[in-house]
């Protein structure tokens, strides 16, 4: 009789409900969207009662469309959006407020009245990120600060501060409310060297350690669930992961050294480094990759604002071409123009330069300069910006990259991922599926309940791309890169991230 691993994916957009097979593979899939309630300060919550809905309705729609047995799904999984903060009722779950999604920065003024009373290099000791309100602990203290029942149940002692994860695993399973070492290395209240919450850090943001979740492994036993009765029997609950250490698993980078990207709106880059934390002072954090019997590794990650944002930029806003399909064929054609580059800094620039004040340029124009061209230098620049964080982690990891295994939707784009090869004088990976964030916890919960054989786990690259490049070459190209970079920050080009 076959076995299924029920994988849920709660992403920012939408929620899937994947079943894994007992040979690792994507049997069947169901995903519905939820609301992005944005407001005119550009302040982002969701419904989490009409996401924990929508969950439910996406396993009923999997199990429907699948047509097998409910009685042969041998366990869950859960992979979820990161630093999305909620705060709840630990008795009844109820939430006392909309969850306050990553991508808002209400909390801006929390955290420079924490910098303001020197407070932010300590935190980023402790925590391995950098004092930010995209992360939990300012989006929870600001629930703290402004929700009146967030008040009263903390005073009673029954309020949760959680990431997601926490809440849909008691909504699922109920028991004490419970997290994992990923989600938890992200709140900017976990100390990763001690593996505790850190109760300075909290103070520093309002919170008591008490109103947190129980940390542990990733790939433990979180309860049982039959998700409202539509499976016969509670399965287990056997692993939980955040969406990008659940895509660095399902990539198989479990040995230090090995690193992946996703190439999104825009693109994290992760690295596993081992079992004991590094630090580095040139624009990556360090957090932790999961748990695992026991055992915990780290990553060193950056985050990058535009990438496939660039070319939705030359659609949308410039209107240069008319699809984004059309971005590779013309860059593949264009002429190659030395010294144009594109820098998109049309917010200032992320990891690892971190210059708010920068603004983008495009470089190097001449009469040769037409729309292939451009659009050939929009393409470049999202390579570039990869090279830029793989170097330092490179550097400052101590590990040569071998191979990068990457996903999202760009690695379609055969232009791109042969040049990225190319920079990063390195074998670019595409892997054969694409259902990666949820395939980690997935894979996790089928080993915890010996479906799955770690050996027989095998990862299936669909397209694996070999540098071409001479080392002059790349050398110039690179170097020329750099030089555009300078022409952008507003200290003449000395950022301490730059390679």
């Amino acid at each position: 009789m076959p076995k299924f691993i029920l994988s849920i994916d709660q992403s920012t957009s939408g929620t899937k409900a994947i079943l894994f097979d007992d040979a690792g593979g994507v049997f069947a899939r169901h995903d519905l969207p939820h609301r992005q309630l944005v407001d005119d300060r550009g302040w982002v919550e969701h419904d989490p009662d009409e996401i924990f809905h929508n969950l439910l309705g996406a396993v009923s729609g999997v199990l429907a469309r699948s047509g097998i047995d409910p009685a042969d799904v041998a366990g869950a999984a859960i992979s979820n959006q990161r630093e999305t903060a909620i705060a709840w009722d630990r008795r009844s779950g109820e939430p006392v407020h909309n969850a306050i999604v990553w991508q808002c920065a209400r909390g801006e003024a929390i955290c420079r009245r924490i910098s303001n009373e020197g407070c932010a290099e300590a935190i980023r000791r402790s925590t391995g990120i950098p004092l930010s309100p995209y992360h939990s602990a300012a989006k929870l203290a600001w629930i703290l600060e402004n929700v009146g029942k967030a008040k009263s149940l903390a005073a009673a002692g029954g309020l949760c501060c959680s990431t997601m994860d926490a809440w849909l695993v008691f909504k699922l399973c109920g028991g004490t409310p419970q997290t994992e070492y990923a989600n938890a290395s992200r709140t900017q209240l976990f100390n990763i060297s001690t593996l505790e919450w850190d109760a300075e850090a909290c103070g520093w943001f309002g919170l008591d350690p008490s109103w947190l979740p129980e940390v542990g492994d990733s790939n433990r036993l979180f309860g049982y669930t039959d998700f409202g009765g539509l499976l016969p029997e509670p399965a287990p609950l056997h692993a939980v992961l955040g969406d990008s250490h659940g895509a660095l698993y399902g990539q198989g980078c479990t040995a230090p050294g090995s690193i992946k990207a996703t190439y999104g709106t825009g693109s994290s880059v992760m690295m596993n480094i081992g079992n004991k934390p590094l630090f580095s002072d040139r624009g990556v954090v360090t957090s932790l990759a999961w748990g695992i019997d026991g055992r915990v590794d780290y990553v060193f990650e950056g985050n990058l604002n535009y990438t496939g944002a660039v070319i939705r930029w030359l659609v949308e806003d410039i209107k240069l071409i008319a699809d984004p399909r059309e971005a590779e064929a013309l860059a593949r054609n264009a002429r190659d123009v030395p010294g144009l580059y594109l820098v998109p800094a049309f917010s200032g620039l992320g990891a690892p330069y971190w210059d708010s004040g920068a603004r983008g340029i495009v470089c190097g124009l001449s009469r040769a300069v037409g729309k292939a061209e451009l659009v050939r230098a929009a393409e470049e620049c999202i390579a570039y910006q990869i090279t830029d964080l793989v170097k330092i982690m490179e550097r400052d990891a101590g590990f040569g990259v071998g191979a990068l295994r990457v996903d999202g939707g760009a690695t379609r784009d055969d232009f791109l991922m042969q040049f990225q090869s190319d920079l990063l004088d390195a074998v670019v990976e595409v892997p054969a599926f694409e259902e990666l964030s949820a395939s980690g916890p997935a894979y996790l919960a089928g080993l915890a309940l010996g479906i799955y054989a770690k050996s027989g786990l095998k990862r299936s690259v669909k397209t694996g791309y070999e540098p071409r490049m001479s080392s002059k070459e790349r050398e110039r190209r690179y170097g020329g890169w750099l030089g555009a970079i300078g022409k952008v920050l507003i200290n003449g080009g000395k950022a301490n991230g730059q390679p």
